[in-house]
């Protein structure tokens, strides 16, 4: 898939939209991200920030946002949807003006069988990746379904996991270091957020170098800051990550992946946090 490049970034001045309850919008918001030639790839959102709402609602948020792409996850698009199903969901996808292209975080272990379900609900959703926590012993499943489906799996760390330690995939070196004799599809979906919570468990990591580890083989991007002080995510640089260090980081290796912005804190309504972070964005990639 080759994503839309816009070639300008525009303001949504008026936007046609109803919240319910007691959520309230406020306007305008930023339209998705704004490139240019050099940034061949499109900010779309992973839809966990959206947790505390139905699919149709998270649907509704994104397209008012202008965020055109979206990595799901099992609260939003079951793994068990039937056929029928998924093409429901992909549709009504559609209807917001929203393309699914990578579902996760996904669990995979030995089981061929079981990892090929996963791989043909990925394939009827249209997605092109599949985040992931692989186990050690499933990356002989894993080589054969990337080469039937050409369908990458982009593992994923989560950083710190409690009681001082680290999550089993939580770095680049780690991850590189497993896939180096395995299939060129099987890379990763770097967390820029989880890898600056490194930091709790004594274990820094600089999420531009981390880019820079994985060259070739990053196929996706959790896009979020995080503050180790307050132990909470935050705007797009008001936090540890640097944005315009991250921003050179991927131009350098020649990304082509998917960047889905996500936001952890303030669930209830994160519409507005987003907004300011899909602006920080916008301002990084233009500078």
């Amino acid at each position: 898939m080759k994503p839309a490049i816009h070639r300008r970034w525009f303001i949504q001045s008026s936007v046609a939209f109803l919240a319910s309850g007691t959520l309230t919008a406020h306007f305008p918001w930023p339209a998705s991200a704004w490139q240019d030639d050099r940034t061949p790839w499109t900010l779309g959102f992973q839809s966990y920030t959206f947790r505390e709402f139905k699919l149709e609602k998270a649907l509704e948020f994104a397209e008012a946002l202008g965020l055109k792409y979206a990595e799901f996850y099992q609260g939003h698009i079951p793994l068990k949807s039937t056929a029928e199903q998924i093409k429901v969901y992909r549709q009504q996808c559609l209807d917001h003006g929203v393309t699914p292209v990578a579902y996760g975080v996904q669990s995979f272990g030995p089981r061929h069988d079981e990892n090929k379900r996963v791989f043909d609900f990925a394939k009827q959703l249209g997605v092109t990746s599949l985040t992931a926590d692989p186990t050690a012993d499933s990356f002989d499943s894993l080589d054969k379904l990337v080469e039937e489906f050409d369908i990458a799996i982009a593992i994923h760390p989560h950083g710190p996991v409690g009681g001082g330690r680290l999550h089993r995939w939580y770095s680049a070196e780690v991850i590189m270091q497993a896939i180096k004799d395995h299939h060129p599809k099987i890379g990763t979906c770097l967390d820029t957020g989880h890898l600056i919570r490194c930091a709790q468990a004594g274990e820094p990591l600089d999420p531009a170098q981390q880019v820079r580890k994985m060259g070739a083989r990053n196929f996706g991007l959790h896009l979020k800051d995080h503050d180790n002080q307050r132990r909470t995510d935050v705007i797009l640089g008001q936090g540890a990550l640097n944005l315009i260090e991250l921003h050179q980081a991927l131009l350098d290796v020649q990304f082509k992946g998917f960047i889905s912005l996500e936001y952890e804190a303030n669930p209830k309504d994160p519409r507005n946090d987003l907004a300011a972070c899909i602006e920080a964005w916008n301002k990084t990639v233009k500078s």
